[in-house]
């Protein structure tokens, strides 16, 4: 049977929408950018003022005003195939991630500001974001809350309480060190495995808990002078 191609003629894959919002650590959302493109998965994106101003600081990634310009750019940067990644703007309320109508996607929100979990948790949609995080919880989708945030207010915590009961993840953004890590992108890479854990996506950016333990008693003796 031929795949199902879309007029690109981009083999049609799973489809995530991610959202960027002004909390710090764009290098989150960039490098699971990568990670989903590299799996195959079409990319929904949306990216808020905050989150353009809080990218040109934390890394050497420019992007232009405009969402066909962000397009091209997120394109080039992630090695995404034509089509591959699509850039909403603020108000395009006719996009897939505006309507339950819209294709059936998970939302990851990487990182997700303060502001935005508020907005989330009052049923604000006061632009494609946020609309977007109301379609997830009013449909049941898949919602991943990444936050990055310190120390958490009471108000912070009650709104993350709220849409963990409504059905969203909260992942903040908070590496383990038990895998040793080298370098910043270590650290990045933690996280970054976790949310594709969550969505179900193949990663060999970590290995899971016990996966090594796991190995070395299988190639260890039986206890009856046997090799597994």
């Amino acid at each position: 049977m031929m795949p199902d191609t879309a007029s690109n003629n981009l083999p049609r894959g799973r489809t995530v929408n991610l959202a960027f919002t002004g909390a710090s650590g764009a290098q989150y959302g960039l490098r699971l950018l990568q990670c989903l493109v590299a799996a195959g998965c079409r990319v929904h994106v949306m990216i808020s003022k905050a989150a353009q101003i809080v990218i040109a600081t934390e890394t050497d990634l420019k992007l232009p005003g405009t969402p066909p310009a962000m397009q091209k750019t997120l394109t080039e940067y992630a090695c995404a195939q034509p089509g591959q990644i699509l850039v909403f703007g603020r108000e395009d309320w006719f996009s897939p991630p505006a309507s339950g109508s819209g294709e059936k996607a998970p939302l990851v929100v990487c990182p997700c500001s303060t502001s935005t979990l508020s907005a989330l948790a009052t049923g604000a949609s006061n632009n494609l974001i946020e609309r977007a995080g109301d379609v997830a919880l009013k449909e049941r989708r898949q919602l991943i809350l990444l936050p990055r945030e310190a120390p958490y207010s009471e108000v912070h915590l009650e709104n993350m309480l709220k849409l963990t009961r409504m059905g969203a993840v909260i992942m903040p953004a908070s590496p383990g060190f038990y895998h040793r890590p080298d370098s910043v992108q270590d650290l990045v890479d933690f996280i970054v495995a976790r949310i594709l854990d969550h969505l179900g996506l193949p990663q060999d950016l970590m290995p899971r808990w016990g996966e090594a333990r796991a190995g070395a008693k299988a190639g260890s003796n039986d206890g009856f002078g046997q090799q597994d």
